[in-house]
């Protein structure tokens, strides 16, 4: 499991802890194809009408291969200081 969440990685899918409804698998998505969340999720949910059914397989199977975005949010958490430079 931890070569696939590399592998998804490495490519720029991962799900991003801001900009997440659910799981961030829309936002994951959407940062990863350079358009913001709510078109990717319309766009999602579109694709998913087109194929009946699909949601109920696609989105908790992205939501388990995609890893969690472990990036820098630019937020620091109380008694922590921000790195900078």
């Amino acid at each position: 499991m931890n070569d696939i969440h590399e592998t998804f990685r490495r490519q720029g899918l991962v799900r991003p802890r801001d900009g997440r409804v659910l799981a961030g698998v829309c936002a994951g998505l959407g940062r990863r194809f350079g358009i913001d969340p709510w078109p990717a999720r319309l766009l999602f949910v579109l694709l998913l009408m087109v194929i009946p059914g699909s949601q109920l397989l696609l989105y908790p199977v992205l939501w388990i291969l995609m890893p969690r975005d472990t990036g820098y949010t630019g937020v620091s958490s109380p008694g922590t200081s921000a790195p900078t430079g």
